[in-house]
């Protein structure tokens, strides 16, 4: 009986901080979880921002010197912690051995380690980790539950580990209950254009995210600096997101383009951001899902982004914008985007996008994933004390 009357959930990730995407879907879930009745305890070695009230906060910091090193003693104390505790559920958004729950934020890593990774650097310690956490959970005999962001993961991990599919759980694509549309769109795009400087027939380019070498910005400036100086001189960049920008801010400056570019950091203001954009440019090099598409289309932003992002299939699908064919190639973003700029059909594509997540429950993610939590948790009220990991 005492098993039955369990609510709580541990919800598992190595770093927290407020402008991850992985960080930030955390969150949101464990956020509808207690509002279901649930306790949330995370476990995690770093903590950035406030804490929501009535969760329960476990850090580890982990003194190994290499990052998979810090992973395996991170995956070794929240072993032992869990042992002590009586949990319901254990849900991870990292890989790792034990789970119950796994939310899938990133791409296979050994399929993506054979593509780009030579075979010395398969052979290495780093290798070996990841390589095992992440087959602890997706071998076919293994237990978790996987809950997929985007449609392309599936094929992915059933090519190389066989996983079930009745395991894997595909989530509706999403965006956080914090973005919704200004009273006054119009006004709020006048506002956004003016402290850029911008007027009748400039562009004002967004690109959004806090991994600018995954999320390929060196790619977004080649692609401006492309384009005919006439176009150039009326084309503004914002680029978003947590991450350093001074390699970036030299290459801008290599390609001659640093007037046209501004790195804004990280943004609370988002939303206004691409209400104000002309374009959106995600051109990544690899994007499990890519979320921020998704909010794009819903405030009837065109979008430009590469095949390598899951979410591609829904902009192909609304016609909402480009999708550039993998492998990448620099040259077919330049030319995308210098027709995208001269074709006149950036409003049809705004307006498409738009029209097909009009069709989607855009905020239901969290309670999709805490039903699947809450059905895990009910099948295994019998198991005994000690065994989450």
């Amino acid at each position: 009986m005492e098993h039955r009357q369990n609510n709580t959930l541990a919800f598992c990730l190595f770093r927290y901080f407020p402008y991850g995407g992985q960080q930030r879907d955390m969150l949101r879930i464990a956020l509808a979880c207690q509002k279901r009745g649930h306790a949330i305890h995370i476990y995690t070695t770093r903590w950035v921002g406030d804490v929501p009230d009535g969760f329960t906060l476990h850090r580890h910091r982990p003194h190994r010197l290499t990052n998979h090193g810090r992973m395996r003693e991170y995956h070794a104390w929240l072993t032992r912690e869990l042992a002590r505790q009586k949990i319901a559920c254990v849900v991870g958004f990292n890989k790792m051995p034990g789970l119950d729950v796994y939310f899938a934020a990133d791409g296979c890593y050994v399929q993506q380690a054979r593509r780009k990774h030579t075979l010395f650097s398969r052979l290495t310690g780093r290798h070996r980790v990841y390589a095992r956490f992440e087959e602890a959970v997706f071998a076919p005999d293994a237990t978790t539950e996987i809950l997929l962001i985007a449609e392309p993961q599936r094929a992915e991990f059933e090519d190389t580990y066989h996983t079930p599919p009745e395991r894997m759980h595909l989530l509706p694509p999403w965006i956080s209950a914090d973005r919704t549309m200004p009273q006054d769109r119009q006004q709020t795009r006048r506002d956004v254009r003016g402290k850029f400087r911008l007027g009748e027939g400039d562009f004002l380019l967004l690109q959004v995210g806090s991994d600018f070498k995954r999320k390929a910005v060196d790619r977004t400036l080649q692609g401006l600096a492309s384009l005919p100086q006439p176009l150039r001189a009326r084309a503004k960049l914002a680029i978003a997101g947590l991450a350093s920008s001074r390699r970036y801010r030299r290459l801008a400056t290599t390609l001659g383009i640093v007037e046209n570019v501004v790195f804004l950091g990280p943004r609370d203001d988002v939303t206004d951001l691409m209400i104000g954009s002309d374009l959106l440019l995600h051109p990544a090099r690899s994007e499990p899902a890519g979320v921020v598409l998704i909010e794009a289309m819903f405030y009837g932003l065109p979008v430009l982004c590469s095949g390598a992002c899951g979410h591609a299939g829904h902009i192909r699908r609304a016609c909402g914008g480009r999708v550039l064919p993998e492998p990448f190639e620099q040259s077919q973003l330049n030319r995308a985007l210098l027709e995208m700029l001269t074709a006149g059909e950036l409003p049809s594509y705004g307006a498409r996008a738009r029209a097909y997540v009009d069709g989607i429950d855009v905020y239901a993610m969290p309670e999709h994933a805490g039903d699947l939590i809450e059905a895990v948790a009910a099948r295994r009220l019998n198991r005994p004390a000690g065994q989450c990991l």
